[in-house]
Parts: structure tokens; sequence; C-alpha cells
């Protein structure tokens, strides 16, 4: 029996299991349950008559590569959003900073505290801007 014929048959043998224990455990009479039961693996043994596995195949491999994507998106997006969080929050504490020191009325320390700022400001834009051209530069993986 080749690869592809053993894949088909281990598909349909667990398509079978599932079809029968979900007919058996349905709370019907033993004479109804094997009914059903014969006329779910009629209908599977058709269906299973009607597969190519190359088809098959093809389906398994897109939506694999269809939810590896999802989940390095899910990844950027989350690396991004949380950068993102944290620029905001770094900026908005350096503001606080300045403002208290103006505030307690020292300009020498007031000068110092806005550089902190527009120094933050810089760096967290830098980074913001750099994960940005990563996430679009990203080759994109097969």
């Amino acid at each position: 029996m080749s690869k592809k014929n053993s894949g088909l048959g281990k598909f349909i043998a667990g398509l079978a299991i599932g079809a029968g224990l979900g007919v058996l455990f349905a709370p019907k009479s033993g004479s109804e349950t094997r009914a059903e039961l014969k006329a779910k693996m009629e209908e599977l043994y058709k269906k299973a008559k009607e597969l190519k596995m190359d088809d098959v195949k093809e389906t398994i491999e897109v939506k694999i590569a269809e939810i590896k994507e999802g989940i390095e998106d899910l990844d950027k997006e989350k690396v991004l959003a949380i950068a993102k969080s944290k620029a905001k929050k770094l900026q908005d504490m350096c503001q606080e900073l300045v403002d208290y020191v103006v505030e307690k009325g020292t300009p020498v320390m007031e000068k110092t505290a806005t550089a902190i700022r527009e120094k933050t400001s810089a760096v967290t834009s830098e980074v913001l801007e750099k994960l940005k051209s990563d996430e679009k530069e990203a080759p994109e993986e097969e």
C-alpha cells in the first residue's frame, strides 16, 4: 500500500470511528442506532471514494500556511501594540517629571527633565519606526 493510500485509509478510519462513536452515544434504541450507524458509514464511504488525496493534501497545506501567517502577524501586531503602549507610558512619565519640576520652580532641573523627555520621545519613536519597518520588510515564509 502506498503512503497516499495509507494516509487516506487512516483518515477514513478516523472519520468512521468518530461517526460511529457519535451515533453510539446518541440516546436512541439499539436498532435505530445500528441503522443510523450503517447509513452514516455508507455516507462516509461514498464521500471517501470521492476524495482525492492531492486535494486533501493541498487543502491541509494551505490551511497550515494560513495559520502560520496568522500567528506570525499576531505576534508582530502584539509586539508593535505593546511597544506603542510602553512608549506612550514612558512619554507620559517624562511629561509628569517635567510638569513636577516646573511646578517646583527649579529652572536647572526643568532643562534636564525637558531634555530627558525629548530624548525619550526620540528613542521611542525610533524603536516604533524600526518595528514598523521590520514588519514591512519581513520576508514571507512558505
